[in-house]
């Protein structure tokens, strides 16, 4: 587990700033918030300073005949307040789901974009935490905290203002305590900032532990490992206690700190104003008013502090959702696109609507129809920098060809997929798709040309149909059910409880490994590709129902270019080209019976001389 430097946040401007771009995309709202909240700051500076006036005329001059006129404009001052903090309170509700609701469709939208290695080295968990423990806080921020900061900076600066109008001698007393007070809060944020940062990188690490704790229950109750997982769990919730111990050690300190401070000044104000007034050198009324405002004016720092946790909390989580948005997106230079077209006298143009014919679109407009001959030329990659997976592999599938990986475990096989739908960019070398090298073709057309079926099956939520129709959302209930046949998932589908209306839930678990597998190619099926990638896509099916949707999956790639990763050699002996990999190199290839004949590694696996691992 990375462990804590105990460095400070170097992100702070940048995410303030961030933050602060997404405040003004609801400027209009947001001042009409400022504008209430100093309405009503105001308003409560007048109501205490009126005590002066009361006293001093409404009183002492006029014996009380206008106590009542003097009353009833205080009352009138702090009511309008109290309608002003209705109105910014509701306000602020509003912008402040508007402001969460951006951040998290902002936050979606780029992690899509992002390149398949950040989900690769990232757990799942900790990606989940930015959208739920990170926008939470940010939230509790802006409902909690936003309008108070405002109204106490307000009052802070108005009541000094008038501390130094009613009385400037007392007053640098108070401006002294003042200092001391911000000078504590300043040292005391910085610290338990640095412990919020770490508290919220822990809770994303232990989202991404309990994820995979409870997906991998099975084979934690198997291998009787759940002692062991608590141990794990014990160790993080330690680091979570100490995280959160240091950080509200900190921030609770300021509260009692401030209030003594408050005190104290208090104290003294009150005894050296009561020596004043004896003197003559101040007024009752006067020092009544100032007395109260010196007792006030530790109350909007009382509340900043209050709110300290939420705004470092908010900050902490802010600098890690930002810092994952400003993450480079997948990179997609390409200019080719992929488009219907229709046929008239020989000639191909581009159709507005869905043909099922497509064409490669160029800048200039010409357009090449997509045929499926894919080519591999000298390609070498790696997926860091000094470790090579292949090594100058060149292959190539004309159209309506199927091509076989085969290979220990690790040889490089999944590799070539990966690259063909540039889930990845080859370090050297070109693939060639129709005549277009993959990086000149937009990500989304090349994808759009290719179905993939991967050994590890996602569904989603929702019913059978609606999981098939995941490979083309227009999907008619009659082009499902087509390709439900053809990956023969029909038969089972229609013993279900509710047939296609049947809902999948937490990733198929109420569905066998096979039945998830077959929806995965009927999923494929009704998307029609003219590019068909198999990546071990029969290895959870039993040798039964492999032969029963043999005849399926043969329709299925008639006319289609194909390429197959299998680890039973049984599924690729009709292969055009079966390519034998060892060590990220091709070291045969051949069809089924050139292979067999050259008694090399081919012939080794599959007489059981040699097995794969």
């Amino acid at each position: 587990m990375k462990q804590w430097s105990g460095k400070k946040p170097q992100n702070l401007k940048k995410t303030l700033g961030a933050l602060g771009a997404y405040l003004g995309r609801h400027k209009l709202m947001l001042l009409a918030v400022a504008v209430l909240v100093t309405i009503s700051a105001v308003a409560n500076l007048l109501g205490t300073f009126m005590i002066k006036p009361v006293v001093n005329v409404f009183i002492a001059q006029d014996g009380g005949a206008r106590l009542i006129t003097g009353v009833l404009i205080t009352a009138a001052i702090y009511f309008a307040g109290a309608l002003s903090a209705l109105g910014y309170t509701q306000i602020m509700v509003n912008v402040a789901q508007r402001i969460i609701y951006d951040i998290r469709r902002d936050l979606l939208s780029h992690v899509q974009k992002l390149p398949l290695k950040y989900f690769d080295t990232t757990k799942t968990g900790d990606v989940m935490s930015l959208f739920t423990n990170d926008v939470d806080t940010i939230s509790d921020a802006l409902n909690n905290s936003f309008a108070t900061l405002i109204q106490n900076a307000i009052q802070a600066v108005g009541t000094l203002i008038l501390l130094f109008v009613l009385n400037w001698k007392l007053s640098i007393v108070v401006a002294v305590c003042y200092f001391a007070m911000i000078m504590y809060i300043r040292y005391s944020g910085k610290k338990s900032k640095m412990y919020f940062n770490r508290q919220q990188n822990i809770l994303g690490e232990m989202d991404g532990y309990i994820e995979e704790m409870i997906n991998g229950q099975k084979v934690i109750k198997v291998f009787n490992h759940e002692e062991e997982n608590l141990s794990g769990f014990k160790e993080r919730c330690e680091q979570l206690r100490r995280a959160g111990t240091g950080a509200n050690t900190y921030a609770d300190t300021m509260l009692p700190a401030v209030v003594t401070l408050s005190y104290i000044n208090y104290a003294i104000v009150a005894v050296l104003g009561g020596i004043m007034a004896i003197r003559g050198q101040t007024d009752i009324g006067s020092l009544a008013s100032y007395l109260v405002f010196v007792r006030q004016s530790a109350m909007p720092i009382n509340q900043v502090t209050q709110q300290s946790n939420f705004i470092l909390s908010a900050l902490a989580g802010a600098e890690r959702i930002f810092e994952t948005m400003q993450r480079e997106p997948e990179v997609d230079d390409g200019t080719i696109q992929l488009v219907n077209v229709t046929e008239k006298d020989g000639e191909i143009t581009e159709s507005g609507k869905k043909t099922g014919r497509w064409a490669w679109k160029e800048e200039n407009g010409s357009l090449t129809p997509l045929r499926g001959d894919v080519r591999l030329k000298n390609v070498t990659f790696g997926y860091s920098p000094g470790h090579t997976i292949l090594h100058d592999i060149s292959l190539y599938a004309k159209p309506g060809q199927k091509i076989a990986f085969v290979g220990a475990t690790g040889a490089g096989k999944t590799t070539i997929t990966n690259l063909i739908n540039r889930f990845y960019d080859v370090t050297d070398g070109q693939i060639v798709f129709d005549g277009n090298d993959v990086r000149d073709i937009k990500k989304d057309s090349l994808r759009r040309s290719l179905g993939i079926v991967l050994q590890d099956t996602h569904l989603f939520n929702g019913t059978i149909a609606d999981n098939i129709r995941f490979g083309k959302l227009d999907a008619t209930m009659d082009e499902v059910i087509a390709a439900a046949k053809t990956a023969n998932a029909h038969s089972f589908i229609r013993r279900l409880p509710k047939g296609y209306d049947t809902m999948v839930l937490s990733d198929g678990a109420n569905l066998s490994q096979g039945q998830r597998q077959l929806l995965a190619i009927a999923r494929v099926a009704v998307e029609d590709p003219p590019v068909l990638i198999l990546d071990e896509a029969t290895s959870s099916i039993d040798t039964r129902t492999e032969a029963l949707i043999e005849k399926g999956m043969d329709r299925l790639m008639e006319g289609r270019t194909v390429f197959v990763i299998a680890h039973r050699l049984s599924t690729v002996r009709n292969a055009n080209a079966i390519m034998v990999m060892d060590n990220g190199r091709i070291v045969e290839r051949g069809d089924h019976d050139e292979l067999l004949a050259q008694k090399g590694l081919y012939y080794k696996l599959y007489t059981g001389l040699f097995e794969l691992s």
